[in-house]
């Protein structure tokens, strides 16, 4: 048998074995799979655009200037043709005036120069307004305000200004407090501001998001309808990477809350660095996905609260930083230097002047400085502000915006601040620049707001005179061509008169200035705290090239004794009194005869003025504490210590006397020669003021002791008392206004003991002996007080010499105020504070008359006031505009006894009073600076 295998078995038995070996070789041998491509994820377009997106720079579209609507214009908004006007263009060339016209339609500026071509015809529901010539500006941008946030009138259920929440907060947004019923957008509008950046307090070292914002109210009513350019995080626009943002951080004493200056800046660094982090993994991320690395991604890197820094850290915000002394300053460089980041505007800066180069080292660029014109002192930092700190910062080519940091200053006065900058040296149209043109450039928008040309929103603002002329005031203004001034016609409005008594040409012109150069120097030399010290002179002093003269009469009181033309005088004093007015021969102009001569140059000598309503001579900086008289007691909120063996703790502002104070001393030179004080302070935000607040002393401003002679005018003047509704913000226990009104009866009617002080001054002001003055704002409340004097003149038939301080609505009983002869002192600048003040009568253009017009008209005797110490040196502007806002009511005459004869009758000060001697002209001309005081109390002429 042929046991041997077949071809077909030995062929089966090869393929088992062969398939076996492969088996066992299969466990040994490398493997191999197929390369697959990673499968990009369902939103790999977001990321992508995500990606690009982070590394888009904002700014305008190459396209915007060539719009033919803007996204703000309202349908049913007129076109405006604006023709024969002086027009500042601001764009490029902030010195680049044109005569002729401008054409505004569909919200845009599309016009500018001589427009006769166009075709009126054409044009559907056109106004045409003559300018005749007047001053066309763009709409004033105010880089710095609370408006919205802080609104007016002032409560509690209103104000989102600042959180409690934290020193780093970049992920709050202003719009989201933003309340578009603030009674100050419409008062802002008022002074011809049209765009506002809305900044959060400085409590926090970042408090959140700003926001630009346009005043005007919109159809819509929203508060995202009056943002400007809201960027992509407020309406996720598709455009919105290419949108600025805004932030507003703050670092020095400010953010005191959350700890000391090292403290601020750690804090700032820490969350700097933590957006650091984030910007680093978000690249990471995008570079990955730009590789198209999808399977190891994971969600793309961000955290809500510190998107904003990434933001900063990515040059897409505009950042404005609070930083006020030169060590704040210094920090703030040091921080943007080490994480990279420009900063668009550094607000109140008030030693930026003293280190230009310093701020020239901020990274990415040289911010501007925002600051205040003359309103320094109220904290340390600002204590070595200067009024030549505008001009010195210009002249290191550093951009100066003024603001208003509105409520500090009112948004209304922004263009007050640009006067009072180019009064002390900054050039004419770098004023008009730092309220146009720079602020719209350090918030991203001047390719829309602050500047006229071409394609530009239809911002505008027609004036009654130059803009700089002290009283400029609008005639018109439009915002995105909508007109907001006048305001429309209603039955219960007169249509405002506006500019009257300004026909002449002078008011066209940029007013002329002192020369400052010798005071900027020694300022700069000094480093802020230039010696305020006056050459006294006792012998003859001869005042030569004098147009206007005022001396004293039998009373003590001032009158006007030679007014010429063309006619200049000369005046000798002798032993601080005027002993001749007339040619040079008659006056006795020898050099054997007088001891030193002073050229007036065609000013004046005029009576000294005298403030009221301040704190001035009883501390040298506001918040701090260890620079005043500290808090009285209040007998209606605590109780009075024994020893003072006084129930109502009433004391006089004689004993808390400071002398030598810089705000004292800059008024004196500034034309102010007396104050009256009393302990009460002023009410604001969070601070009330005593119902009783003792007796007020008058005090020479320039004297430098309480013992030098003529020093303390008099002692005692008036009992003062304060009745107000409660504060919203204060944290002091309050009282009622029925309890302070029942407690002024008991005292007036003579049932505290007279042996003790607050009995025997409450039983002189019932029987008329001393004024008592009463700080009141609301015209219920001034009317309960008219009823209460007729009661305790009835009732002991005496007559009090009563005036109401403040007084805000004093128009609405100006005739019953009249018939019970009561007096009113009211505030230099009034505004719309606290709920008692809130129907005060603004004046043109928003209401014919002001509380003071129709006071003076009814024959009510006035005083005005000021209430800050670091505003006194300011009252010869205020009193100018005061003036000129009656529209030919009063005189200027009227007006010197505003602040002379008025206020010293009505505090019952019987001193004879101080002449100031004006070089330039008056006190109502911006032209002039105070030369020389001459004082017959002190028997001297102090000579600056």
């Amino acid at each position: 048998m042929d046991l041997s295998p077949s071809p077909r078995s030995r062929l089966l038995v090869f393929l088992v074995s062969l398939f076996a070996l492969i088996y066992n070789l299969s466990d040994h041998l490398p493997k191999y799979h197929a390369v697959e491509t990673p499968r990009a994820p369902v939103d790999a377009q977001k990321i992508q655009a995500k990606c690009l997106a982070i590394k888009s720079a904002p700014g305008a579209s190459p396209l915007f200037l060539k719009r033919e609507v803007s996204d703000r214009f309202e349908v049913g908004t007129n076109s405006t043709l604006i023709s024969n006007a002086t027009i500042l263009m601001g764009r490029g060339n902030e010195t680049h005036t044109l005569h002729g016209d401008l054409y505004l339609d569909k919200g845009i500026v599309k016009a500018i120069g001589s427009l006769s071509h166009l075709n009126r015809a054409n044009v559907l529901n056109l106004s045409v307004i003559n300018a005749n010539g007047a001053w066309v500006t763009p709409g004033l941008v105010d880089l710095h305000t609370h408006l919205g946030l802080m609104s007016a009138p002032f409560t509690a259920g209103a104000f989102d200004v600042s959180s409690t929440k934290g020193p780093i907060l970049p992920h709050l947004r202003n719009i989201d407090g933003l309340n578009t019923h603030d009674d100050g957008f419409q008062l802002a509008i008022a002074g011809g501001v049209t765009s506002v950046q809305v900044l959060s307090g400085s409590v926090n070292n970042i408090g959140g998001q700003a926001i630009v914002v346009k005043l005007r109210q919109t159809s819509e009513g929203s508060s995202l309808a009056m943002v400007v350019e809201p960027p992509y995080n407020l309406n996720g626009s598709a455009d919105g990477s290419t949108r600025w943002r805004h932030l507003q951080q703050a670092c020095g004493e400010t953010p005191s809350e959350y700890g000391n200056r090292p403290d601020a800046i750690w804090a700032l660094r820490s969350a700097y660095a933590e957006a650091r982090n984030i910007v680093a993994a978000q690249d990471a991320y995008c570079q990955k996905a730009e590789a198209g690395l999808w399977d190891s991604l994971g969600a793309f890197p961000e955290n809500l609260r510190f998107e904003m820094l990434v933001d900063v850290l990515r040059g897409k915000v505009k950042v404005t930083s609070q930083c006020q002394g030169a060590v704040d300053i210094d920090a703030l460089v040091r921080l943007t230097n080490e994480f990279e980041f420009p900063v668009a505007s550094i607000q109140h800066a008030s030693e930026a002047w003293l280190v230009p180069g310093l701020v020239n080292r901020t990274w990415g660029g040289t911010p501007a400085i925002a600051l205040f014109a003359t309103n320094y002192r109220y904290d340390l930092n600002s204590y070595r502000g200067s009024e030549f700190a505008p001009r010195v910062l210009a002249d290191a080519g550093i951009s100066v915006a003024m603001k208003s940091a509105h409520p500090v200053v009112n948004s209304r006065y922004l263009l007050q601040e640009a006067q009072r900058a180019h009064y002390y040296g900054l050039p004419p149209y770098l004023a008009l620049a730092s309220i146009t043109s720079v602020p719209a450039a350090a918030i991203g928008l001047d390719h829309r707001i602050g500047s006229l040309h071409e394609g530009a929103d239809a911002d505008v603002v027609l004036w009654d005179s130059n803009p700089l002329q002290l009283g400029a005031t609008p005639v018109h203004v439009w915002i995105d061509g909508k007109l907001q001034i006048p305001l429309p016609p209603r039955s219960d409005r007169e249509g405002p008169i506006v500019g009257g008594g300004k026909e002449d040409k002078k008011w066209a012109r940029f007013p002329s200035v002192p020369d400052w150069e010798k005071e900027r120097k020694q300022a700069i030399e000094w480093e802020g705290l230039p010696p305020l010290t006056t050459r006294k002179q006792s012998g003859n002093v001869v005042f030569l090239n004098v147009r206007n003269v005022w001396s004293g009469n039998a009373d003590g009181k001032l009158q006007k004794v030679h007014r010429s033309g063309s006619d200049l005088v000369a005046v000798t004093v002798r032993g601080g009194r005027i002993v001749c007015v007339g040619d040079k021969i008659a006056c006795g102009t020898d050099e054997l005869d007088a001891n030193e001569y002073v050229d007036l140059d065609g000013g004046s000598v005029v009576p000294g003025m005298m403030t009221f309503g301040s704190p001035l001579g009883l501390e040298e900086i506001r918040s701090e504490p260890s620079t005043g008289n500290g808090p009285p007691f209040d007998a209606f909120a605590e109780p009075i210590p024994a020893i003072l063996n006084d129930p109502g703790a009433l004391g006089s502002a004689m004993d808390a006397l400071m002398f030598g104070t810089r705000n004292a001393l800059t008024a004196y030179r500034s034309g102010v020669t007396l104050g009256t004080a009393a302990l009460g302070k002023p009410a604001s935000l969070g601070s009330s003021t005593n119902v009783i607040a003792g007796m007020s002393v008058t005090f020479s401003t320039g004297s430098s002791h309480a013992m030098e002679r003529g020093a303390i005018v008099q002692k005692f003047v008036a009992l003062h008392v304060a009745i107000h509704r409660p504060d919203a913000f204060s944290k002091k226990s309050q009282v009622s206004v029925s309890s302070q009104i029942a407690g002024l009866r008991r005292l007036l009617s003579g049932w505290e003991n007279q042996e003790t002080d607050t009995g025997k001054w409450f039983k002189r002001a019932a029987e008329g002996v001393v004024p008592l003055v009463i700080d009141v704002g609301n015209a219920d409340i001034m009317a309960t007080l008219l009823i209460l004097k007729a009661e305790i003149e009835n009732r002991f038939g005496s007559r009090i010499r009563m005036v109401f301080s403040g007084a805000a609505e004093a128009h609405i009983l100006a005739q019953e105020i009249r018939a019970a002869s009561v007096g009113v002192i009211l505030d230099l600048r009034p505004v719309v504070g606290g709920w008692d003040d809130r129907r005060t009568l603004p004046g043109p253009p928003l209401t014919n008359d002001t509380t003071l017009a129709v006071l003076f008209r009814e024959g009510v005797k006035v005083g005005l006031k000021c209430r800050e110490a670091q505003d006194v040196r300011n009252m010869r502007f205020d009193l100018t505009r005061a003036m000129l806002t009656s529209n030919g009511l009063i005189s200027k005459d009227e007006a010197y006894a505003l602040v002379s004869n008025n206020l010293e009758d009505l505090l019952g000060v019987t001193m004879e009073s101080d002449l100031v001697a004006y070089a330039g002209g008056d006190l109502f001309e911006a032209s002039s600076k105070t030369a020389a005081v001459i004082s017959a109390q002190r028997g001297q002429v102090d000579i600056f």
